[in-house]
């Protein structure tokens, strides 16, 4: 793993090469030796926890066993069959609060299996190959869905759906797919672009048409899908950033953290990107911390994470805020932003009383010359005004279905647990079983 930073040229200015070696695959992919020894130390369990801690259920110790016996494209497939998105996930996935967490090598004290590496492996080994895609279609049901958004919950739904016999068009708004997957996650994450070559092993299996620049208008609207398609399943995320309501948050330098990282997602020359020498991040999400890293990978001299409460409260995995202090970035807790000047942000000092966070009445200011804003998103209700919306999300049915008959929801934009792309994945596949359920209903099939 490279957690290490490579140095700038002295008089500050960013070395190419220097840039290139920081944005580097932030994990060392196993080789086969490697993969086999690591193999060896799972126990096979039975009933074994890791699967209940996994979102999407793999049969993790299944997958291991198979790449102990060098059985890689079996366990690619076990993988692949309950999350499509599988390698994204080994790459991106908390794995050290869900599956790796539950391990029971943990109970003895010592570290548990690299559930994550191993799932990389395998299913890198597969990719890599080229073969056929290993999964086909069922026999076609002549009906057609529809799904908004190409992130991992609509991709997901979107290959599923396929998989179970039914034609599916995705309307996705920007120009590529992959949601955060392409423009939302950190660049060291997700090296030599392999969100959209897992975009292109996804379609492989056929029955999916992309169509792209397709957001939601009164031209394309669910009224228009519903009389189009015979189910629609809308994944659109988190479409809007929250705003901090400061002082001086309208000035070009105040930046959201998630349009930062999709600049550098988007761009052939990470030199070309502008980053402050002094640069703050506000927030406590693994955003803020992709964000933090980056601008210190991009060259900045201090970056500092402000967060309003203390550190047990961040919603960032501790291995997430270690990799960020391992790489030099700063945290300031128990503070809260309250404006920005031309060179600075003033915070104040905040604590805890009864259970509610409040102001010491005394404040300070941090120097800086960019600030980067990563307190959360939020859903778009005026654009599905039509669906029933609870706390900022839409509210669906255990099994998917919104408000409106035939139209299913999924991922960010539903409570369904965590916002991870694992989750987001496994809601795609379980709404498009959902979906085939309606279907099939309306037909009259049992």
């Amino acid at each position: 793993m490279s957690l290490g930073l490579c140095n700038f040229n002295k008089d500050g200015t960013n070395d190419d090469d220097a840039i290139s070696k920081n944005f580097a695959d932030l994990h060392e992919p196993l080789s086969l030796l490697q993969a086999k020894a690591e193999a060896d130390r799972c126990l096979y369990c039975y009933d074994a926890p890791c699967i209940t801690a996994c979102p999407t259920s793999i049969d993790i110790p299944t997958f291991i066993h198979q790449i102990r016996a060098g059985n890689l494209t079996g366990s690619a497939k076990t993988i692949l069959s309950e999350n499509i998105m599988g390698g994204t996930c080994s790459r991106a996935c908390p794995t050290e609060i869900l599956c790796e967490q539950a391990c029971v090598l943990n109970v003895s004290q010592e570290q548990p299996v690299e559930i994550g590496l191993l799932q990389r492996f395998a299913v890198d080994s597969l990719m890599e190959k080229n073969l056929e895609h290993p999964f086909k279609r069922a026999p076609l049901k002549g009906k057609r869905i529809a799904v908004i958004g190409a992130g991992p919950a609509g991709l997901s739904c979107a290959h599923r759906a396929a998989m179970l016999g039914y034609d599916v068009t995705v309307f996705e708004a920007k120009e590529k797919a992959g949601g955060l997957n392409e423009y939302g996650l950190a660049a060291y994450k997700m090296a030599d672009d392999f969100a959209q070559k897992e975009v292109e092993f996804l379609l492989q299996i056929g029955g999916i048409q992309i169509e792209y620049g397709q957001k939601l208008s009164e031209q394309l609207s669910l009224k228009s899908l519903q009389e189009d398609f015979d189910a629609v399943f809308t994944s659109v995320g988190l479409g809007l950033t929250n705003q901090l309501g400061i002082d001086g948050e309208e000035d070009s330098r105040v930046i959201d953290a998630i349009q930062f990282i999709e600049e550098i997602r988007q761009t052939d020359d990470l030199s070309s990107i502008s980053v402050g020498n002094d640069v703050i991040v506000i927030g406590a999400g693994n955003t803020a911390i992709d964000a933090a890293i980056q601008s210190k990978r991009l060259g900045a001299n201090n970056v500092t994470v402000v967060y309003r409460r203390g550190e047990e409260s961040m919603s960032a995995t501790q291995w997430e805020i270690d990799l960020a202090r391992k790489n030099g970035v700063n945290f300031r807790f128990f503070s809260a932003p309250k404006s920005f000047s031309s060179s600075s942000l003033e915070c104040d000092y905040m604590r805890s009383e009864n259970g509610s966070l409040v102001t010491t009445g005394e404040s300070y200011k941090l120097t800086t010359d960019m600030v980067l804003k990563a307190i959360g998103q939020t859903f778009d209700q005026p654009s599905f005004s039509e669906l029933e919306v609870s706390k900022g999300k839409i509210v669906v049915s255990e099994n998917y279905e919104t408000s409106i008959k035939g139209v299913f929801a999924g991922g960010d934009c539903i409570d369904s647990g965590e916002d991870l792309t694992v989750q987001a994945v496994e809601d795609g596949k379980q709404a498009a079983h959902a979906m085939d359920h309606y279907l099939s209903n309306l037909s009259g099939e049992k």
